[in-house]
């Protein structure tokens, strides 16, 4: 089975959230299950810098506003996985993050640029980009890609399925409507049941309504966006396709994630050696110049600073959480009101609170191995990768139950304290107050050594690895390329 997973950013050339990692991840996990995998990138500096032995495939000529795009065949440093490269210098080769200027203001041709990555994708499928190598399975990662599925159904050239990969339904790709003649498709799509969505062009409506599938990146989640509360507006379109939307839950690579064998914490441990895990709470204390509090609770954050990620509660309830026994550390950037705030309170709270505002790979794998328990407050959670990060790392979560939250981690009631399943703390109401309560369950448990370590030992044993999601993956693309494909 030949699979190309189509997205705009990949760990650790790329990364600006949780899709980087999947996208790392889960072609790999594929491929080592006997898929032919390849990846289709856009062109970005940092991409065209990493990758290795890039040869020209195709030159595509004048396309999208671009004089001269090309096709590069290469590969991924480190696991060899096969990449092509869209290159399109004036579209791709510029600083700021794929979407944004330094400035944090989108690109004002990320239209053409993320229709081109599609545009690419479809031509690949139908076998008239690379003779050598053609896809039975396009699968597409969020808004970025997912043009790749209307280019597919439009054009019906070829005998390729799409899968389309909700990631984050908030994040949808919206362009204004008088840039419709850019995209080269039929007017028949410029209409509520194509990409039209309130006078505006809805990329992320482009997999939405086309995909042969839609997942999403956990079953709780994938309930989630048919409704209103959660659905962003694009709740009647989900429920439309409710046949063809499943949630399969992420995994994580185990291999970068794992205590035995991180070389950025101080000392390696695992759940049959906790020991060493101590040591890296306190040279976490030492390192951000914390209290060297024995009977604190190591709070940890790493996030993207925002209110979905209930950020804002954090803040209201951090009197409350210092007061109860907490020290809390954060890394993270985003909302400058939140960024600011969270300076403000490690300067308020000197000794007990610690911000670093930016993303450090190193440091975040050692808040994570330092910390006591991590929290992940969502108002809404897609899966979620921090608090699974936590539980392989026996960092206990304190998280809202929704989405992939709700999936991965099993509330410490006195049922699940007794059956031994629990491995955190969840709370439902998205209020300060029941953060608070939640956190102050978390210290009071902790003040029983046995069944702190017994919690821990069970959110270590947690199968989190990607094996299972790419094998059922793998059914769902064995299951479309069997079936015969839809008559639009």
């Amino acid at each position: 089975m030949k699979v190309l997973h189509v997205a705009a950013e990949v760990f650790p050339i790329v990364k600006t959230g949780g899709l980087a990692d999947v996208v790392a991840a889960l072609p790999l996990a594929l491929a080592e299950q006997g898929a032919d995998v390849r990846l289709l990138l856009p062109g970005l500096p940092p991409v065209l810098e990493a990758v290795q032995g890039a040869r020209t495939v195709i030159d595509i000529g004048s396309c999208f506003g671009a004089l001269r795009v090309r096709l590069l065949l290469a590969r991924m440093p480190q696991t060899q996985l096969p990449v092509y490269v869209v290159d399109a210098p004036y579209l791709y080769r510029r600083g700021g993050s794929p979407y944004q200027n330094y400035r944090g203001e989108e690109w004002p041709d990320n239209l053409q640029r993320f229709a081109l990555l599609g545009w690419v994708a479809a031509h690949l499928a139908a076998d008239d980009a690379d003779p050598a190598w053609a896809p039975h399975i396009v699968h597409a990662h969020d808004w970025h890609a997912a043009m790749a599925c209307a280019y597919m159904a439009e054009h019906g050239a070829s005998a390729a399925r799409s899968v389309f990969t909700v990631h984050n339904l908030a994040f949808q790709g919206l362009f204004a409507m008088h840039d419709w003649a850019m995209l080269g498709l039929a007017s028949r799509l410029l209409s509520p049941t194509g990409l039209e969505f309130h006078g505006q062009l809805s990329f992320i409506k482009a997999g939405l309504q086309f995909a042969d599938s839609i997942t999403t990146v956990s079953p709780t989640y994938a309930r989630e966006i048919a409704t209103h509360e959660f659905g962003c507006g694009l709740d009647g379109v989900i429920r439309g396709r409710a046949g063809d939307v499943s949630g399969i839950l992420n995994g994580i690579d185990t291999r970068v994630w794992d205590p035995a064998t991180d070389s950025a914490i101080a000392t390696p441990y695992d759940a049959e050696r906790p020991a060493g895990k101590a040591a890296c709470r306190r040279a976490l204390q030492a390192e951000l110049q914390l209290q060297p509090d024995n009977g604190a609770l190591v709070l940890a954050i790493v996030s993207r600073l925002s209110a979905q990620k209930g950020l804002d509660l954090v803040l209201a309830a951090l009197p409350g959480l210092l007061e109860c026994g907490v020290q809390l550390v954060v890394q993270g950037t985003g909302d400058p009101v939140l960024e600011a705030a969270f300076r403000m309170a490690m300067q308020a709270h000197p000794g007990r609170v610690h911000t670093h505002i930016g993303y450090d790979e190193a440091r975040a794998h050692r808040l994570v191995a330092g910390a006591d328990a991590i929290a992940v407050p969502s108002r809404f959670e897609p899966c979620g990768l921090t608090q699974m990060y936590g539980l392989r790392y026996g960092t206990l979560p304190i998280v809202r139950r929704v989405g992939g939250l709700a999936d991965t981690v099993v509330d410490a009631t006195p049922a699940a304290l007794a059956d031994g399943s629990a491995t955190g703390f969840v709370f439902d109401a998205a209020t300060p107050l029941a953060l608070t309560r939640a956190v102050q369950r978390a210290v009071a448990l902790r003040r029983n050594n046995a069944q702190w370590a017994s919690m821990m030992a069970s959110a270590m044993a947690q199968p989190l690895s990607w094996q299972a999601p790419a094998m059922r993956y793998g059914a769902l693309y064995d299951e479309l390329i069997e079936s015969p494909p839809p008559v639009l």
